[in-house]
């Protein structure tokens, strides 16, 4: 179900499609029983009045599960710029090719980072994590060597740094593992039998919202694009002979 909600399109068109026959099943049963002479109980508005109530309050719980979700991720993608930012800065109490170093480093993971939040492809993604990996031992290796080499209160202060850069990775990676639970989908799809349009529209926002990829609505790393173009600016110019 996670995958399927990774396109929220097809959300759309297959729960517009089942209940659409769900629906036209349901009108002619009841062609049929009203041909014979049968009409629907009286209680029957009372449990479709219910359903729908129920079908309501659960796509609404949904639906608040998602955006907040959605904002979950999108505070953790400011965090991880913030503490890129503060890290690229810090690593000037270390010594200055320890420093150019680490710089070069950071400014190449952030790279990374923009390029996972973008890409589309599985497998690319796959291989931009081999990559974030490898950055991240070799940033906190430099910074290590570095501050055993000459420990002091400052090399310390650029190791906390880099402790929060590999945190906050962490914290956004799990912030986009945390999607709608299975349970959730399938039951609002159970009780989902009639308003077929309506009902997939609102599927096709809850999915949008929910799937960090897949949808229109995505958590756009503005504000590690704003960093990276702050680096690029602060960056030494080669000289020119």
């Amino acid at each position: 179900m996670s995958t399927l909600a990774d396109d929220p399109l097809l959300v759309f068109v297959l729960s517009l499609a089942v209940l659409w026959v769900c629906a036209q099943l349901g009108a002619a049963l009841r062609r049929s029983r009203e041909a014979h002479g049968q009409r629907a109980p009286e209680t029957f508005t009372i449990v479709l009045t219910a359903s729908l109530t129920l079908l309501g309050l659960i796509i609404g719980f949904t639906f608040s599960m998602a955006i907040s979700r959605y904002d979950m991720r999108r505070n953790y993608e400011a965090d991880e710029a913030n503490a890129i930012g503060t890290e690229y800065v810090r690593v000037g109490f270390l010594p200055a090719t320890d420093a150019a170093m680490t710089r070069m480093l950071l400014r190449s993971y952030l790279d990374q980072r923009i390029l996972l939040y973008r890409s589309a492809d599985e497998d690319r993604r796959g291989e931009t994590r081999q990559r974030i990996d490898q950055l991240q031992r070799q940033l906190w290796s430099t910074v290590q060597n570095a501050g055993l080499a000459q420990p002091s209160a400052l090399t310390a202060l650029a190791a906390a740094g880099m402790n929060d850069v590999l945190n906050s990775q962490g914290y956004a990676q799990a912030a986009w593992w945390n999607r709608i639970p299975c349970a959730a989908w399938l039951l609002m799809s159970l009780i989902a039998l009639i308003l077929p349009l309506l009902l997939a529209t609102a599927f096709l926002l809850i999915a949008d919202i929910d799937s960090p990829r897949g949808g229109v609505i995505r958590v756009s790393p503005q504000n590690l694009l704003s960093l990276s173009r702050q680096l690029a600016l602060a960056a030494p110019q080669p000289s020119t002979p």
